[in-house]
């Protein structure tokens, strides 16, 4: 971000917290005050328990134009008036942190709440801006998906109707928001695939294809048995970006080969387990191709 014009504080209001808020609006990312416990403030009494049917850009529309700290998430906004309107004097003065809109910015906030979610996302996801919370990071991509908490152990992912605290700028250059978060949040189909999976491998990996692969073949069965059976187990959710890992595991353990090693006959064979546990094949093909990519970003 440029560096903001200096910001008139309102009289009344909570100088730090309001001033951050404005900077970040002028910036057109959506704020909004947060109450201490990182929760944002309730509903005015006319709009408790969604008796005003709620606001246009929520779950369930509704006709609710107040202009009060009002929805949650929704309350977020990019207009000076209205943050330094008298109806949000209330909040700003007992406010304990300020929060954004991270899809009505554009962006994806990948929470990280500990460090091993933190060692997993370095070593799965393409580097992009850091921002360090209390136990982990905030991963910052560029562009909107679902947002899902617990999508794998000490990661949420924050986008579209969800918040994130504004902890600061961080440090890096925002990356655009890769298929690997994409796939963490998809909705998976969980009815049981139809007894003909149109997925199914035609050409079955053998040494007559992968010429250049320096592994044994019971080697490289292992690996893929290994990933088919984590898939299968993901009947729930999950298969998805189980599928994914799967086959970046097995593009990992292919990189110092010469090649060919056929992985695409093995990605084959991921993408029928995952649309036999009830994945969309388009979705299951994404993670695939996008998994069999080495670390360096040659395709494997």
């Amino acid at each position: 971000m440029t560096q903001p014009t200096p910001i008139r504080r309102a009289p009344g209001r909570r100088p730090g917290l309001l001033d951050t808020a404005l900077m970040l609006a002028a910036h057109a990312v959506p704020v909004l005050p947060l109450r201490a416990g990182k929760v944002p403030f309730g509903n005015c009494p006319d709009c408790t328990g969604n008796a005003c049917g709620g606001r246009p850009n929520m779950k369930s529309t509704g006709p609710c134009t107040c202009t009060d700290v009002c929805h949650a998430w929704a309350a977020a906004t990019t207009d000076p008036h209205t943050l330094t309107s008298p109806l949000w004097a209330f909040a700003w003065r007992r406010a304990a942190a300020v929060a954004y809109h991270p899809g009505g910015a554009g962006l994806t906030v990948v929470d990280l709440d500990n460090a091993a979610a933190v060692a997993w996302a370095r070593e799965t996801l393409p580097a992009t801006r850091t921002v360090p919370t209390t136990r982990g990071e905030h991963w910052i991509y560029q562009g909107v998906t679902r947002s899902a908490n617990a999508v794998r152990p000490g990661v949420d992912v924050k986008s579209h109707m969800q918040y994130a605290r504004w902890l600061g700028h961080g440090t890096g250059r925002v990356s655009e928001l890769p298929e690997a978060v994409r796939a963490l949040v998809v909705k998976e189909d969980t009815t049981p695939a139809r007894a003909e999976v149109v997925s199914s491998p035609s050409t079955p990996w053998d040494r007559s294809i992968a010429t250049g692969c320096r592994h044994t073949e019971r080697f490289v069965r292992t690996g893929l048995e290994r990933g088919l059976t984590l898939v299968r187990a993901r009947t729930e959710s999950g298969a998805g970006s189980q599928a994914f890992g799967a086959a970046r595991f097995l593009a990992i353990q292919h990189t110092a080969c010469p090649g060919p090693c056929a992985l695409e006959a093995l990605g084959e064979q991921i993408v029928a387990a995952a649309v036999s546990v009830g994945v969309p094949e388009p979705y299951a093909r994404r993670a695939v191709t996008n998994g069999l990519q080495t670390p360096s970003g040659r395709a494997a």
